[in-house]
């Protein structure tokens, strides 16, 4: 299926899965497996120490989060090959990972030759898409209402996911790197992107277009 011997960092923080999903790729010719992270930001460090071929990885992990490791990795590395590889079955974290830089997305409901038909493509220079999410992205496309992830960038996408968490101005700031100040100016152009005036109002926007998922990241 894949030609020559390329290497994968793979990225999920329950030991379990990676294990069982090392099994199903090294069972493929040409695919090795040469490192395994369980955050964003190990998964960045192993990035930079092994230089992998692809990156499979997940998005809600503890630290640093997926889309974040993503961005990181893109940014020390353009031409970096990311698949992402998660439960979450929502058109708004596709959009955002993609955006961040990865250039697949796979659902964990998919069956295993779904995501070796993903790493086959996007190996290949390709994007990958499940036909789930497919579907998904689709159907966001008709909506009538503005969907956050096509609206917010990735470094608001990953303030709305933190604020839904119920995290405080300095504990974002701390999580992201960012100044006090400029999470709370992050948190206004949010409900302001948004056309909400409170965070009563921006829940329940939340609700309606299935990101409180956000809140389990």
């Amino acid at each position: 299926m894949i030609g020559g011997d390329r290497t994968i960092l793979l990225v999920d923080d329950h030991a379990v899965v990676r294990e069982g999903y090392r099994a199903v790729l090294q069972k493929q010719p040409g695919l090795r497996v040469v490192a395994e992270a369980g955050n964003g930001a190990e998964a960045y460090k192993l990035f930079k120490a092994t230089r992998p071929d692809l990156v499979i990885m997940d998005l809600t992990m503890p630290g640093v989060s997926g889309i974040e490791g993503i961005r990181h990795i893109r940014e020390w590395d353009r031409d970096a090959r990311i698949l992402v590889f998660t439960m979450h079955q929502n058109a708004a974290f596709a959009l955002q990972a993609i955006r961040a830089g990865a250039r697949g997305y796979v659902t964990k409901m998919s069956p295993p030759e779904t995501l070796l038909r993903a790493v086959a493509e996007v190996l290949g220079g390709h994007i990958a898409l499940s036909p789930d999410i497919d579907h998904e992205l689709a159907l966001n496309r008709l909506a009538e209402e503005a969907n956050a992830a096509d609206i917010l960038s990735a470094r608001e996408f990953e303030v709305l996911a933190l604020l839904l968490a119920e995290r405080s101005t300095d504990e974002i700031a701390g999580l992201l790197n960012l100044s006090p100040k400029t999470v709370a100016n992050l948190h206004s152009l949010i409900k302001s992107k948004l056309g909400v005036d409170s965070d009563i109002e921006l829940v329940r926007l939340a609700l309606r277009q299935g990101l409180m998922e956000l809140k389990a990241g």
